[in-house]
């Protein structure tokens, strides 16, 4: 009976880096798209307002999230 071997073996510097480096650039690209779109640094700087400068504004600080993400909900 005859039996088949299949090695595959990836060079250096080969198809199995080149791979690799895509998906970590995605990846990368990803975590930044995901950064963004959480608007964390929005929310950070208007809870960092007094309650006169967000009263200015019409939004109360319990209001942050809504009036952050007022685009996406329509409440």
């Amino acid at each position: 009976m005859a039996t088949q071997a299949a090695d595959v073996i990836f060079s250096k510097g080969g198809i199995r880096e080149r791979v690799d480096a895509f998906f970590a650039s995605m990846g990368q690209g990803f975590n930044a798209y995901l950064h963004h779109r959480s608007r964390y640094d929005q929310i950070q700087k208007m809870n960092a307002k007094s309650d006169a400068e967000l009263a200015e504004m019409g939004v109360k600080r319990d209001d942050i999230p809504r009036y952050v993400f007022r685009d996406l909900f329509y409440i």
